[in-house]
């Protein structure tokens, strides 16, 4: 197929990536930044443009990939009659681009996505569209680069995989930075949790996370909860969210 993708940030970049790889032709990119859409047409040796109005209309398909809030000011003059248009975010109703084309919906990527990725990860892609047309074509696009993870959802659907994909990811992620500098503070290592951080998630790819589950709360162990509490009164905000987590596994058990 041939792409337009209007944006530069992470997902534009990982997207095109994979798009070029799967064998479809960018044939523009699109962004305010203009550096940035510079660098992404000289590696994927097409063209650049720092406005709309600007547009190349001859492409299959336009990917609007930009943060969730730029959206509607980024679609709202552009008129793409008769092409597909989708955008990236979980959490924006399809209907934003209803007046963009008669043909529109989502793509949106279930990952976590850098520039700086060394290896293009499998991305299991969730998309939805307007009608039989645009559901196909980003049916078939998502196929291309996801072979075995292509879903549909719809908007209500979308948006709660997004708040479980923000707790299992952000949240947790928060949780690592600040056990990091509970480390730095303690005078330990924080990468000496790694292996334990990646032996833990591999086993979800076989277990639920309720029957991995371990630790002095599961047990039931108050000594060493208790003990645990008392180191952590220089760390309040821990502290706090020690006994929250280990009141909820508690609760769950």
């Amino acid at each position: 197929m041939n792409i337009v993708i209007i944006g530069s940030g992470n997902a534009a970049t990982v997207l095109g990536r994979k798009f070029k790889t799967a064998g479809h032709a960018i044939v523009q990119i699109i962004s305010r930044n203009a550096s940035q859409a510079s660098e992404l047409a000289y590696e994927w040796d097409t063209e650049s443009a720092n406005y709309l109005s600007l547009i190349n209309r001859d492409a299959d398909v336009y990917l609007i990939a930009v943060t969730d809030s730029a959206i509607p000011s980024v679609v709202a003059d552009l008129r793409l009659p008769g092409k597909v248009i989708a955008h990236t975010a979980a959490s924006v109703p399809m209907e934003v681009l209803k007046h963009v084309s008669t043909h529109y919906g989502v793509f949106y990527p279930l990952q976590s996505l850098i520039k700086e990725m060394n290896e293009l990860p499998e991305i299991p892609i969730f998309i939805d569209g307007n009608d039989e047309f645009a559901r196909r074509t980003l049916e078939k696009l998502a196929h291309s680069i996801s072979f075995d993870h292509v879903l549909p959802a719809g908007d209500e659907q979308r948006i709660k995989m997004h708040i479980a994909a923000v707790i299992v990811n952000n949240f947790v992620n928060h949780l690592y930075t600040l056990i990091e500098d509970y480390c730095r503070k303690e005078g330990l290592d924080f990468k000496q949790l790694v292996p334990l951080i990646e032996e833990t998630a591999s086993r979800l790819e076989k277990a639920s996370p309720k029957d991995v589950q371990t630790g002095p709360a599961i047990r039931g162990d108050q000594v060493t909860i208790d003990k645990h509490l008392e180191i952590l009164e220089g760390h309040p905000r821990l502290k706090e969210l020690y006994g929250a987590i280990t009141a909820s596994i508690r609760h769950s058990g």
